[in-house]
C-alpha cells in the first residue's frame, strides 16, 4: 500500500518534469509557454464568468422559489402512469442545469432512501448516465462564441431524457 501511496504522490511532479524535459529537448521556451497558457486561461475565465453567474442564479431561484415543486406536481399524473418514482423527479429536473445542485439532490435522495434502495440506485444511474447539459453547452458555446445552439441543445436534452428513462426502466426490471 505504501508503494501505491508513493506513486500517487510522485505522479504530478513526474509529469511536470517530463513536460519540462520534452520542452527543453524541443527547444521551446517552457516558462514563456506556461505564462502564455496561464494568460489565455484567465481570459477564458473572464469570458465565461457571466454565464456561470447566470446559471447559478437560475438554479438558486429554482430551488428556493418552489417552482421545482410546482413543476413536479404538475407532471406527476404523467410520471405516475409511466411508473417513474416522484422521489427522483427533483434530480431529473435539476441534473441538466447544474452538477453541484444535482449532486446535492442525489445525496439527499441517498440519505433519505439509502444507496441500495431502488430510488438510490435510480438516482446513482441518472447521475452516471446524464450530463449537466445546459451548463456544459452554455460554457462551451460562450467560450467560442457560438450563438445557434438549438440542434445541439435538442439532441443533448433527448440524450439526457433517454438516460433518465433507461435508469428507471433498468432498475424497474432488476428489482
Amino acid at each position: 500500500m505504501s508503494f501505491i501511496s508513493y506513486i500517487s504522490s510522485a505522479a504530478i511532479p513526474i509529469i511536470m518534469l517530463i513536460i519540462i524535459i520534452y520542452g527543453l529537448l524541443e527547444k521551446n521556451k517552457v516558462y514563456d509557454t506556461f505564462v502564455e497558457g496561464a494568460k489565455e486561461g484567465i481570459e477564458i475565465v473572464f469570458n465565461i464568468f457571466p454565464t456561470l453567474i447566470g446559471i447559478f442564479v437560475a438554479v438558486g431561484a429554482l430551488r428556493s422559489s418552489g417552482i421545482l415543486d410546482l413543476i413536479i406536481n404538475f407532471i406527476s399524473p404523467l410520471t405516475n402512469i409511466l411508473k417513474i418514482p416522484s422521489e427522483i423527479m427533483p434530480l431529473a429536473l435539476i441534473r441538466p442545469i447544474s452538477g453541484s445542485a444535482s449532486t446535492a439532490v442525489a445525496t439527499d435522495i441517498m440519505t433519505n432512501f439509502g444507496v441500495d434502495s431502488k430510488i438510490g440506485l435510480i438516482a446513482a444511474t441518472i447521475m452516471g448516465s446524464t450530463e449537466t447539459t445546459l451548463y456544459t453547452i452554455a460554457i462551451y458555446t460562450s467560450c467560442v462564441g457560438i450563438k445557434k445552439i438549438r440542434f445541439v441543445l435538442a439532441a443533448a436534452l433527448i440524450a439526457d431524457f433517454v438516460g433518465m428513462v433507461f435508469s428507471v426502466v433498468l432498475w424497474g426490471l432488476m428489482s
